[in-house]
């Protein structure tokens, strides 16, 4: 059996842009040239030295590729403000992720700043009058 699905790292609040998860793939591979080279100073095996350089070019191209996508998270910000608020609050999908299949994010548990945390400078987000989850109307509760 393959599963194609794979993990997205859920945030109360928000919907994640993909940059996310490319920010995570460059730390744990640089934290693999940095544990290649440690092995490397303890063994003196060239091979773990070889590994890092490898892995070094994909921290690399791991990185350009975060930036990349960064740019066209900050044009969205900045030529659609509007869109670029729903696609934060989970209401659409980010322009240049997957469409289909997309489904809004729950809001079922999204607790409001103001009334359930009492941030007194909040009051202007309150979320409370929100109408319900549309994600629950389109895919059942979660």
């Amino acid at each position: 059996m393959n599963n194609d699905a794979v993990w997205v790292r859920g945030v109360t609040g928000i919907q994640l842009h993909h940059t996310t998860d490319l920010q995570d793939a460059g730390r744990f591979l640089g934290n693999a040239v940095m544990a290649l080279r440690a092995a490397h100073v303890r063994t003196g095996d060239d091979r773990y030295s070889d590994l890092a350089t490898q892995l070094k070019a994909m921290v690399a191209e791991t990185r350009a590729l975060e930036t990349q996508a960064r740019s066209r998270m900050e044009g969205l910000h900045a030529t659609d403000p509007e869109q670029f608020v729903r696609c934060r609050e989970g209401e659409d999908p980010w322009p240049d992720e997957i469409q289909a299949g997309f489904v809004p994010r729950h809001t079922c548990n999204d607790r409001c700043l103001y009334h359930d945390h009492d941030v007194l400078e909040a009051i202007m987000q309150c979320t409370c009058g929100r109408p319900p989850c549309r994600a629950c109307a389109i895919a059942g509760a979660p």
